[in-house]
């Protein structure tokens, strides 16, 4: 169990995760708490950085956003002013979901979301290569989502 975090905490989390448009009361009900206890424990676990936010998951292909791509970026320098840059950059990208600084082949491994093959090249040429430090970059387009973005197990 997580430090500070009892069982109603954890179910709390759980049910959040699974459906952020539960009302306080039904929460409240499925946890066996009064609705202002579960309030109470709610509201502390945003306060303490349990949770982030609540938000609604938009279906990508009905938005004009059906295909995902993954992105490995090397950077031609590996300091902290290069990654710095990078990062700087890479948060003005309106298709990116995720960037993540890994170990390993990449320095970099980019998530984006794009509307088909010709967008991202588009958006490659344009855009992807011309961030501050990227000397080469490694293309996968994912051909099927078996899981993305799974709830943490808790």
């Amino acid at each position: 169990m997580a430090a500070g975090l009892d069982r109603i905490d954890l179910k709390i989390l759980r049910l959040l995760q699974e459906d952020g448009r539960i009302g306080n009361a039904e929460l409240a009900k499925r946890v066996n708490t009064s609705p202002a206890t579960c309030h109470r424990r709610t509201q502390r676990l945003f306060d303490e950085g349990y949770l982030r936010g609540v938000r609604g998951v938009v279906a990508p292909e009905k938005v004009g956003r059906g295909s995902l791509v993954l992105v490995g970026v090397v950077l031609d320098r590996s300091t902290p002013e290069s990654f710095s840059a990078f990062e700087a950059a890479a948060l003005a990208m309106p298709t990116l979901l995720d960037c993540h600084l890994v170990a390993g082949d990449f320095d970099y491994f980019l998530k984006i979301r794009v509307s088909d093959m010709a967008d991202f090249n588009r958006m490659h040429s344009e855009i992807l290569i011309a961030l501050p430090g990227v000397r080469q970059t490694r293309t996968f387009f994912v051909m099927k989502e078996v899981i993305d973005n799974a709830p943490l197990s808790l």
